[in-house]
């Protein structure tokens, strides 16, 4: 009954969305029994997730996962799946965990539930909360297959530091040359020396209210000062003023950070299924009226080239002097 996790990394370090899916797994064992396992591709520190309750990491050390296809992700866990036994694996909502897990529970004939936010309700049948119709719900939902696949929410469980003796050993899947041909990657862009927007648990975002690319600078100052992560609206990303991986919303990156700050974004209901799990969100927006206000926990009426500006020199200010 043991327990399998996706441990998505930064620069080889498993990132918070790894930690996180060890912490609920290692607090899910203690209701279904079994070892709490994580696969990796290229982990050069698996030990960070024993603190987190891991006992054990099998770490894919092979070149030709150096870019993301989601069928060899599939093939790999069935087979890690096929040698560990385990009967519950979990992932994070992030592109990759979400694509590849469509694809396992094909090959596994396993129940796949997305947008999991608690731990289970119950083992006999298990059940598990979810979120539902694009976050304005919650649904419970019972899983009846043999092998069950959970996609964790954002933010929903937290980090829970609870050591366990862990062990790492190298996992060699068979997979032929054919599965690595189907899907060729012809450019990867990665942002460096920036807080990833994934991990943010503080997320600054702008829209067509800043009028230009060229007025981005104050939304990464803002950014800068509260050690946030940058993004915008589709809008934006559509016209080229911000790159398409900073777009959160329905068809973009969907964030749970505990601060959202959104700068002239009117909050068009898909926008809204993006960041809405938000813990708090923070509107600033010349239109009162602006939809967006009706989602926020802080409003602000203003003018951004007159509020964005004077709440940095606050901040300085207030860092300064702590």
């Amino acid at each position: 009954m043991s327990i399998l996790i996706y441990a998505s990394h930064q620069n080889g370090k498993p990132d918070k969305t790894a930690k996180e899916l060890a912490s609920y797994a290692k607090a899910m064992s203690e209701k279904t029994g079994g070892e709490v396992i994580a696969l990796g591709f290229g982990l050069t520190a698996p030990e960070a997730l024993y603190a987190y309750g891991v006992n054990k990491v099998l770490n894919v050390d092979d070149q030709r996962f150096g870019v993301f296809n989601a069928k060899a992700y599939a093939e790999t866990f069935r087979q890690a799946v096929e040698k560990t036994g385990a009967k519950y694996i979990l992932t994070g909502q992030n592109s990759d965990g979400l694509y590849f897990s469509s694809l396992l529970a094909g090959m596994l004939q396993a129940a796949y539930v997305t947008q999991v936010i608690s731990l289970p309700e119950n083992t006999e049948p298990f059940t598990v909360r979810r979120k539902a119709f694009s976050n304005k719900a919650i649904a419970s939902v019972t899983l009846k297959t043999d092998i069950k696949i959970l996609n964790i929410a954002k933010n929903s469980f937290g980090l829970l530091e609870n050591p366990a003796d862990g062990t790492s050993e190298t996992f060699r899947p068979e997979i032929s040359a054919e599965v690595f041909e189907e899907i060729k990657s012809l450019k990867v862009e990665k942002a460096t020396g920036k807080v990833p927007l994934s991990d943010a648990e503080i997320v600054v975002s702008a829209g067509r209210g800043l009028k230009g690319p060229e007025n981005w600078g104050m939304v990464e100052e803002l950014a800068e000062v509260l050690g946030a992560a940058t993004a915008c609206s589709k809008p934006v990303a559509d016209m080229g003023w911000r790159p398409h991986t900073e777009h959160v919303g329905q068809t973009g990156k969907q964030v749970a950070p505990n601060l959202y700050i959104a700068i002239g974004i009117s909050g068009a209901i898909q926008h809204l299924a993006g960041v809405n799990s938000s813990k708090n969100i923070l509107v600033i927006n010349t239109d009162p009226e602006a939809p967006f206000f009706k989602a926020a926990d802080y409003g602000v009426v203003g003018d951004a080239f007159e509020v964005v500006p004077e709440l940095i020199k606050k901040l300085k200010e207030f860092k300064a002097s702590h």
